[in-house]
């Protein structure tokens, strides 16, 4: 093992917050950390994924992967991840959405589809990998809970996430 000076960017992201945060700050002007630097942009491995598409939606500061499906939307101040499918009249803010595996075929096995249903509110939120929110859920933390266990769903240090492959039901608010 040898020791170096290292000068560039670095952060621990081994709490909730600290997590956030570090994704939160890519979407912002002058983010401590820049994928596109012209002469040495981060790559990712090939995934072979179509691009996104985007039907009549309203993207503003944010990140969004490869092989999304995003129909009458409005996402700000988010990082959207690969194959993330957000359903119209959704609006999501300040959130980390890590999107999915695979994509899903028509006939689900459950009630609610793979992503973000339609007329979901989000702010504050991380989604893990192939969690389904269904239609009309509303997670904006409302009452600035710090800690707490739901349906679906947590609370840490008021940032409300859902865990991998977990379903938030239909009409949940929180």
């Amino acid at each position: 093992m040898h020791p170096y000076s290292y000068r560039g960017y670095w952060a621990d992201v081994g709490t909730i917050d600290a997590f956030y945060d570090a994704n939160i700050q890519l979407t912002r002007h002058g983010a401590p950390f820049n994928f596109f630097h012209p002469r040495f942009p981060i790559y990712t491995h090939p995934r072979f994924l179509p691009g996104t598409r985007a039907h009549a939606c309203h993207l503003d500061s944010s990140i969004v992967a490869e092989g999304c499906f995003l129909d009458h939307c409005d996402v700000s101040d988010s990082v959207v991840g690969i194959r993330t499918q957000i359903d119209r009249g959704s609006k999501v803010t300040r959130s980390i959405l890590l999107g999915a595996d695979a994509y899903e075929e028509e006939t689900a096995a459950t009630d609610v589809a793979l992503g973000i249903g339609r007329d979901v509110v989000l702010d504050r939120v991380i989604v893990d990998k192939n969690a389904r929110i269904g239609n009309g859920v509303r997670l904006v933390n409302a009452a600035n809970v710090q800690e707490a266990d739901g349906d679906g769903y947590h609370i840490r240090s008021g940032i409300i996430i859902v865990p991998k492959g977990a379903v938030v039901k239909e009409g949940t608010v929180v």
